[in-house]
């Protein structure tokens, strides 16, 4: 008996004011769907299938790399009607479980104690008691407290919206009961829509019992309908991240101004300040420091490193020891090996920078080699591009550059080279010998300052 999934994604979200279909719309840098989609490979889910609708070329196209199968909702007619359309692909013995692309932070544990009530011939619904219950289909117990039914707000009576347990809309049975039941709902309601939870009823008419779970906090039901409730989820997943970093050991200044747009893994005795973001896959190992203000992007930073404040870092990876910023912008594909110093306002692009090189100031390093214990002096710029093509640097071993270099590429610098501060360098520099490229100084006697002319 294997899980199938289907998610109910043809939504539009007009209260997002947005031209994106509702299920893109971003939480921690990713769409919400993709954080349902990830959840459901955390419980070895076998088919998916995906119902959607507004803007479905769109989401098919965000989601292009995954298995899931799409299903076409041309009509929101209802979530009873949405179920129907993915149903043909189920097996009837496979469980089904029923998902939402909006309420994007159902744990795994949750779902699975859902799916394992639904087996035996049961059905299983994930509810929730809230102090305010507005908005939620209320669940109406009978004798022995029993679920009866499930009624929706705007169907419901005065004394059954009195009730506190909600219907989270997520559910698991057999897909033959689900075929059976949905072929028999009715659009006779206040929507004019076929309600899924109509299910219910039919259940307890067919004598099946009607089990319930609860999720673990109740963040994990809350869905996503304007703005303002996408950023309460951003708060939340926030906060959940935060809090699997603080019990795995690592040290946040303040826990409510880390954001985790992705996957972080910290090593041991890991520090980091406020208002950092952490965007795709990163790892930061044993004892680096992360300063406030910074941005680290699909990169890994070796052990004993400090990232000082305000400093980018995107697809880079920083050898150990090393000190980064603050200022600085570490742009993709570049990688430094240990005890490397880039300082403030150095930009380092496509480039290597070997074992206790340094480049301190006002830089730009593009396309460019560095070998081990070499000084880049402050304002040294490679030209690696001529408006057609880009050029590599190589620069070698205990090299000195000046300040205020121009290196030209494609263009070596010999080991043990040194460079004049002021130089254009255009042809390659022999290795232990200074070169100097500057025009002679000249002073202009009796030169005088250009006036504005008088209007």
């Amino acid at each position: 008996m294997s899980l199938s999934v289907v998610i109910l994604a043809a939504g539009q979200g007009t209260r997002m004011n947005s031209r994106l279909p509702k299920v893109l719309q971003p939480l921690a840098g990713r769409p919400l769907l993709e954080h349902v989609l990830n959840t459901c490979a955390e419980i070895d889910a076998g088919e998916i299938h995906v119902v959607i609708g507004h803007g479905a070329e769109a989401v098919r196209e965000a989601f292009a790399g995954r298995e899931v199968t799409w299903v076409e909702q041309p009509e929101q007619l209802g979530t009873g009607h949405a179920v129907a359309q993915a149903l043909p692909g189920f097996a009837n013995d496979d469980i089904a479980l029923v998902l939402y692309g909006d309420v994007p932070l159902v744990r795994s544990t949750t779902l699975r104690e859902l799916v394992a009530a639904a087996r035996a011939d049961h059905i299983a619904v994930l509810t929730a008691k809230l102090d305010d219950p507005t908005g939620y289909g209320r669940i109406v117990r009978g004798d022995r407290g029993r679920v009866t039914r499930i009624v929706e707000e705007k169907d419901a009576s005065e004394s059954e919206r009195e009730i506190g347990e909600v219907n989270t809309g997520l559910i698991a049975c057999q897909v033959r009961l689900l075929r059976k039941w949905v072929g028999e709902l009715s659009a006779d309601n206040a929507q004019g829509e076929y309600y899924l939870t109509d299910i219910i009823g039919m259940a307890v008419r067919d004598g099946l019992k009607v089990r319930t779970t609860q999720p673990e906090s109740k963040s994990e039901i809350l869905g996503v309908n304007d703005r303002l409730q996408l950023a309460e989820l951003e708060a939340v997943l926030r906060r959940r991240n935060a809090d699997v970093l603080l019990n795995a050991g690592v040290t946040l200044i303040d826990p409510a101004r880390v954001d985790v747009r992705g996957t972080l893994e910290c090593g041991h005795d890991v520090t980091i300040d406020v208002n950092v973001v952490f965007e795709g896959n990163v790892k930061l190992d044993n004892n680096v420091s992360i300063g406030p203000n910074c941005y680290i992007r699909e990169s890994q930073i070796e052990q004993d490193c400090r990232v000082l404040p305000n400093t980018f870092i995107d697809n880079a990876h920083i050898g150990p020891r090393s000190q980064i910023g603050p200022f600085a912008r570490v742009r993709p594909e570049t990688y430094t090996g240990s005890d490397v110093r880039i300082g403030n306002f150095v930009e380092v692009k496509k480039s290597v920078i070997g074992k206790a090189s340094k480049v301190s100031h006002l830089t730009y390093l593009g396309d460019t080699t560095i070998g081990k214990n070499t000084n880049i002096g402050a304002g040294t710029i490679t030209c690696n591009y001529d408006g057609v093509n880009k050029y590599r640097t190589k620069i070698g071993d205990d090299a000195f550059i000046g300040s205020g270099t121009n290196l030209v590429a494609p263009v070596e610098v010999g080991d043990g080279a040194n460079i004049g501060a002021g130089s254009t360098i255009t042809k390659d520099a022999p290795a232990g010998k200074l070169t100097v490229s500057r025009g002679r100084q000249t002073t202009v006697e009796g030169w005088k300052r250009p006036e504005k002319k008088a209007k």
